[in-house]
């Protein structure tokens, strides 16, 4: 039998791949920009114990500060993106690393900034914004500071833990070599005894194969190698946990999760309301099991078939025709960003779609304030992948618009409404296709992405957050964590999630948390759900056709961190410090349930 097998990354066409030399028409000119900004941080350096002499010296330092920070962004992003689509790649791993030291070294050399600012007193400095033109867009930044005080130390302690941030993400880049270059996994197996190769480009069309043999060996031999590397894993992974109460303790924080949350200014109680909203509607989940059990007329419902496909007719859908519908989709927000989406999917290749061996797992957006947005992902050619290049594409429209809008001070938006934007873009395409789409196989094929999507972001990213509050308070109390321990956590949530419907492999299900680099970025998931829950809400209102909407949406997207994100997003028409969103995303959820039900029963499946 003919082995399905993935191409190198030197075989894949060009159309296919991103353009970073929209970043630096070639290495020689990184190289250069690199030596620029290693230049410039002795001269920042000397601005030391300086800023409060005057408000001219304060505009100097701030211009030269900003000049050498968008240099060493760019530097910093080129890097990580050479590196992401090949993680074998021994040269792009360098860069990555040499780019990871100038920011290092640039964070250090200008660490006195914040305790300097607060010396000068925020009322001198709101009066000095007056005064220099280019301290002018500072207002948001100094109410910002005043509010952060408690946690901004001094001149030396803030310079040791701008040091720290290269050793401290090592514990990430040893996690994404280990999974993404090092990990074995054997192929899978259809019961034709045809091979497929398993890896992270590859795992998703697998876990929604058609063959429920392949999905089974495929789904196992990926857990698998995670297994055989859960010591590794777990002391990278316990490293980055004690990496995340360090910073908490070093800046005055009585947890991880007030230091994650604290610095978006968002209460804690948000998380905890969150979490205990989601345990509540755990049965919705338990109804879908056993809807799903019963349209694949399965006696037992294993863990492996929660994305087997329902129908053997679903559609294929090339690049270009996904770029068409996510644009007639997202049509209510105006020709502007539709034209902006499209010349960047299909002309200015924002889109890096090859599937190709080494390239990372999963999908993002990543770009900064002086560059384009890129998107990476495996395109698949069907629904899975048409949504989740929308999902990325809310992400790159989102940071364009905050580029194209806010000065670069307040070009970057906070992990809290990240995730806004892109579930907003999949709920509008979803719609639309719902709403054009009427072949029942297409119907069909929607409700499968749909219920997808909400079991990644409304179902497995909870699931992880409950995990990561528990072994963060575990270290917080000094209480032992080990890969079993950590594993045993893991699939005890996971039970309460599947219930009774769900057969599944304690070990395998455990080692869940080893299998998301997320689990990295100190309370990152549980936003993925309240991200969702904010995008129906904003979606909603401009489908019911409310004009007023879609500015106030348009104008959240573009406005960074200009303001709070709970601020924004009340802006926008949502309010997230009430449960009301979250349970209305899963009376949503139930409603497709619903619709994934009435074709069972009228025998559609």
């Amino acid at each position: 039998m003919e082995k399905t097998t993935l191409p190198r990354r030197n075989e894949v066409p060009l159309e296919e791949t991103w353009n970073l030399e929209n970043i630096f028409k070639n290495i020689e000119e990184w190289k250069t920009t690199k030596d620029e900004v290693l230049s410039a941080v002795p001269e920042l350096a000397k601005y030391k114990g300086k800023l409060a002499e005057s408000p001219e010296v304060l505009g100097d330092f701030l211009e030269l500060y900003e000049k050498t920070l968008r240099q060493a962004s760019k530097v910093m992003v080129y890097g990580s993106l050479s590196m992401a689509t090949d993680t074998s790649d021994q040269a792009a791993q360098a860069r990555a690393g040499q780019a990871q030291s100038v920011f290092v070294k640039l964070n250090a050399s200008t660490s006195f900034i914040n305790p300097e600012l607060m010396e000068i007193g925020f009322d001198i400095l709101r009066e000095w914004i007056k005064k220099d033109s280019r301290l002018s867009d500072m207002g948001h930044m100094i109410d910002e500071l005043e509010r952060e005080k408690d946690h901004v130390r001094s001149n030396e302690i803030e310079q040791v833990l701008a040091l720290s941030g290269e050793p401290m993400s090592n514990f990430f880049k040893a996690y994404n070599a280990l999974t993404n270059a090092d990990l074995q996994f054997k192929n899978a197996r259809t019961k034709d005894k045809s091979k497929i190769e398993v890896g992270q480009s590859s795992i998703g069309s697998i876990i929604t194969h058609k063959d429920r043999k392949a999905r089974k060996t495929g789904f196992n031999n990926y857990a698998d190698a995670y297994l055989a590397n859960k010591n590794t894993l777990s002391s990278i992974q316990m490293g980055a946990i004690h990496r995340d109460v360090f910073n908490a303790r070093t800046r005055n924080y009585n947890s991880s999760l007030e230091a994650s949350l604290g610095s978006n200014n968002i209460p804690t109680d948000v998380f905890y309301a969150f979490i205990e909203t989601f345990k509540k509607n755990l049965p919705t989940w338990h109804r879908y099991w056993r809807v799903r059990k019963k349209a694949l007329g399965y006696q037992k419902f294993h863990v492996y078939d929660i994305k087997a496909p329902l129908s053997n007719d679903s559609p294929v859908i090339p690049f270009e025709q996904a770029v068409d519908w996510i644009s007639e989709g997202l049509a209510p927000l105006g020709e502007d960003y539709v034209n902006t989406l499209r010349k960047g999917a299909l002309e200015d290749r924002w889109v890096d779609r090859a599937c190709n061996k080494g390239k990372r797992q999963g999908a993002f957006s990543s770009g900064v304030y002086d560059t384009n947005p890129f998107v990476m992902m495996s395109y698949a050619d069907d629904v899975f992948s048409l949504s989740t290049l929308a999902h990325e594409l809310g992400h790159s429209m989102h940071s364009y618009m905050t580029w194209k809008t806010q000065p670069f001070i307040y070009g970057r938006y906070s992990l809290f409404v990240a995730e806004v934007a892109s579930n907003f873009n999949q709920a509008m395409v979803r719609d639309y296709l719902f709403n054009t789409q009427k072949d029942p196989a297409f119907q069909l094929a929607l409700i499968e992405e749909t219920m997808s999507n909400f079991h990644r972001y409304f179902f497995i990213m909870p699931t992880l957050a409950r995990w990561e509050l528990e072994v963060h308070e575990r270290a917080e109390a000094g209480k032992p964590l080990s890969a079993d321990i950590m594993s045993e956590i893991c699939s005890e949530y996971f039970a309460e999630g599947y219930g009774d419907e769900v057969k599944f492999d304690k070990s395998r299900v455990g080692i869940t948390w080893a299998q998301f680099q997320h689990m990295y970025m100190n309370f990152y998931v549980y936003q993925y759900a309240t991200g969702i829950s904010a995008a129906h809400a904003l979606a909603k209102n401009i489908q019911e056709g409310d004009q007023t909407a879609v500015e106030r949406y348009l104008n959240f997207l573009g406005a960074g961190s200009s303001v709070y994100p709970l601020d924004a997003l009340r802006a926008a028409g949502v309010d997230m410090t009430s449960s009301e969103p979250v349970d209305a995303a899963f009376e949503v959820m139930a409603a497709y349930v619903d619709r994934l039900d009435k074709l069972v029963e009228n025998d559609l499946v």
